[in-house]
C-alpha cells in the first residue's frame, strides 16, 4: 500500500463534533494515523443539529451542494459542509439537510425514544455519501464505514454503484460496533432502501424473521469487518477477512487496522 491509496471514512459521529461512542473517537484517531502514513483521506458524517456550526467554522461547499436525494418517493436537498480538524491537515465533509438533521437531539427524543424517521435519515444519508464521493472524482481504494447508520453503503457499492468506474477498485470495510436502532425499523425499511433500481427482496440480507439487521446485511455486503466493539471479540465470518477487537487504550491499536488495509489491497493482486 503505497503513498497512492486513498482511504474514504464515512462515519455517523467524530470526536470532537460528536461523542457518543467509542465510534467518535476511533473516527478521529484513525484518518489522521492515516494521513500521517501518507495516504490520501477524505472524511464524511452527518451535520447533526448539535454540533455547532460557528464554534467549529463550518461552511457549504457551494460546488458539491446542490443535489436532490430520493427517500421514499419524496426529494431531499443535499447540502454538503466542510470544516478543518484542529490541529491537523485534515478536512471533514458535513452532510446536511434541514428535515433530517436540524434537530438538537441526534437518535433519540428527549424521553429517549428512537426518531420514528431514522431509517428515512439513514438512507439520506447513505446515498448522498456515495454521490457525495462520485462529486469528488476521487476514486477511493478503501471505503471504511463505521456504525449502523453506514450499514447500506457496502450493498449500495456492491449493488447499485457496481459499474461505476469511480468504486472499481473499491474494498468496503465495514467496522462493526454494538449499538443499532433496527429494534425501531418497520418492514417500510426495504422499500425506503430500495433506491434507484432496487427492490426490496434485494436487501434480503438485511432481512431476519424477527424484523431488520442491519449488522447481518452490511456484513454479507462488505469485503472485510472490523469489530469495533469489545462486546464482538472473537466474532467469526466464514468468508471474509475479520480484524478482531483492538482495544483503543493500546499504543498499536492503530497500526493494527493499517495493517488490515495492507492485506486486503494485497489479496487484491
Amino acid at each position: 500500500m503505497d503513498n497512492k491509496t486513498r482511504v474514504l471514512i464515512i462515519t455517523q459521529e467524530m470526536n470532537p463534533y460528536t461523542e457518543l461512542s467509542e465510534i467518535s473517537k476511533i473516527a478521529r484517531q484513525l484518518p489522521q494515523h492515516i494521513q500521517e502514513q501518507g495516504m490520501e483521506i477524505r472524511i464524511l458524517m452527518p451535520r447533526f443539529g448539535t454540533i455547532n456550526e460557528r464554534r467549529h467554522r463550518l461552511h457549504e461547499v457551494v460546488r458539491l451542494s446542490g443535489m436532490n436525494i430520493i427517500v421514499d418517493e419524496d426529494d431531499y436537498p443535499l447540502i454538503i459542509k466542510v470544516a478543518s480538524l484542529p490541529s491537523t491537515r485534515m478536512q471533514v465533509y458535513f452532510l446536511d439537510n434541514e428535515e433530517f438533521f436540524k434537530r438538537k437531539q441526534i437518535f433519540t427524543d428527549e424521553e429517549d425514544k428512537p426518531f420514528a424517521d431514522n431509517s428515512d435519515r439513514m438512507v439520506f444519508f447513505c446515498k448522498g455519501a456515495i454521490e457525495t464521493v462520485k462529486k469528488f472524482g476521487w476514486p477511493p481504494n478503501i471505503i471504511h464505514c463505521h456504525g449502523w447508520m453506514t450499514s447500506l453503503i457496502p450493498m449500495y457499492i456492491k449493488n447499485v454503484y457496481k459499474n461505476e468506474s469511480i468504486f472499481q477498485n473499491s474494498k468496503v470495510v465495514y467496522s462493526l460496533y454494538d449499538s443499532t436502532y433496527e429494534e425501531s425499523f418497520d418492514e417500510s425499511f426495504f422499500t425506503k432502501a430500495s433506491i434507484n433500481q432496487l427492490k426490496p427482496d434485494d436487501l434480503a440480507d438485511y432481512k431476519a424473521d424477527s424484523g431488520v439487521r442491519l449488522h447481518q446485511g452490511a456484513i454479507a455486503q462488505s469485503d472485510a469487518i472490523i469489530l469495533g466493539s469489545e462486546s464482538l471479540k472473537g466474532f467469526k465470518a466464514d468468508d471474509k477477512p475479520v480484524l478482531d477487537y483492538q482495544s483503543i487504550e493500546t499504543d498499536d491499536y492503530l497500526e493494527k487496522y493499517v495493517d488490515f488495509y495492507k492485506s486486503l489491497a494485497v489479496e487484491a493482486e
